[in-house]
């Protein structure tokens, strides 16, 4: 396909994003339409709404979506802004879906708060340390086929677990400890965040509906701190490649996508139904190894 020309300007075609950027003759931007790029975009905000909450693994999908752009498709070369306000939408479909629970957290029910400061120590040493050290190795196609059968292993390790009869109020530090090193795991793409903090939850003795509210106000400090690491990091680079309204774009299909999926679960949940899930990312991780060993 032809490049797209600019009347008069210098254009920098290496910098992808929805739009080129183009230079005309002041120095000023201008842009041309790359609605190929839009379509993943929008793509990619799906995955990230409904793998965020069902026990999928939504870095593994966005790992692996990612990687099939950048080999079929066309490449977004701009990840980590696409990344930052994908997750900042789901983050606003838990802030809006438990918005009565987190107000009575922060007038009534404080202990709860301290439960989920010490669930989030694990994956802030984990993330710190694997995200510095690890994170380009880590962030493979290769990486999430393999984990995403630990997820499957997971789901149906949680099925033999009933619904127990403790609320979060009454979960003590050490359970909560637990949990968080579940959901530490989880920075490992493939492995369920979701799926793994509700498996430890059922595992410490919650009620299903308690798992996946523990689970899910988990969630905020670690999405906030992963998105806030990033944006420290996309400040220290040059400027982002894609525009603001491509940006927007994901962050509000995610939103919408994220809370539409955080409500099913919660109904899939109560029914025992957690484990079908694990018959979809073992296939899935199979599928995913053969295509990176057999199709490169």
């Amino acid at each position: 396909m032809a490049e797209p020309k600019c009347a008069q300007r210098s254009c920098d075609f290496r910098v992808a994003g929805p739009r080129f950027p183009c230079h005309d003759n002041s120095g000023q931007k201008a842009y041309t339409w790359e609605p190929m790029l839009w379509l993943e975009i929008l793509i990619l905000a799906v995955v990230q709404g409904v793998a965020e909450f069902l026990p999928i693994s939504s870095s593994g999908h966005l790992v692996v979506g990612a990687a099939l752009f950048d080999q079929f498709g066309h490449p977004i070369t701009d990840k980590l802004s696409v990344n930052i306000f994908l997750h900042l939408g789901t983050l606003l479909a838990i802030l809006v879906f438990y918005r009565r629970r987190i107000y009575v957290l922060l007038k009534e029910d404080r202990r709860v708060i301290g439960l989920l400061l010490a669930g989030s120590v694990p994956a802030a040493v984990a993330g710190l340390i694997l995200k510095r050290e690890f994170q380009s190795s880590l962030e493979t196609p290769i990486t999430a086929g393999l984990m995403f059968p630990v997820t499957g292993l997971i789901l149906l390790w949680a099925a033999r677990h009933q619904s127990g009869s403790m609320t979060c109020r009454e979960l003590g530090y050490g359970r909560a400890l637990l949990i968080g090193v579940f959901q530490a795991f989880a920075i490992l793409p493939g492995i369920s965040r979701s799926g793994a903090t509700i498996a430890a939850g059922l595992a410490c003795g919650l009620r299903r509906d308690e798992a996946a509210a523990f689970s899910f106000l988990l969630a905020i400090p670690a999405i906030a701190g992963a998105g806030l690491l990033e944006t420290i990091k996309l400040l220290g680079e040059s400027s982002a490649a894609t525009p603001v309204g491509g940006l927007a774009l994901g962050a509000t299909v995610s939103f919408v996508v994220g809370l539409a999926s955080l409500w099913w679960l919660i109904r899939w949940l109560d029914r025992g139904r957690l484990h079908l899930f694990a018959w979809w990312v073992i296939p899935l991780g199979a599928v995913v190894l053969a295509w990176q060993i057999l199709g490169k």
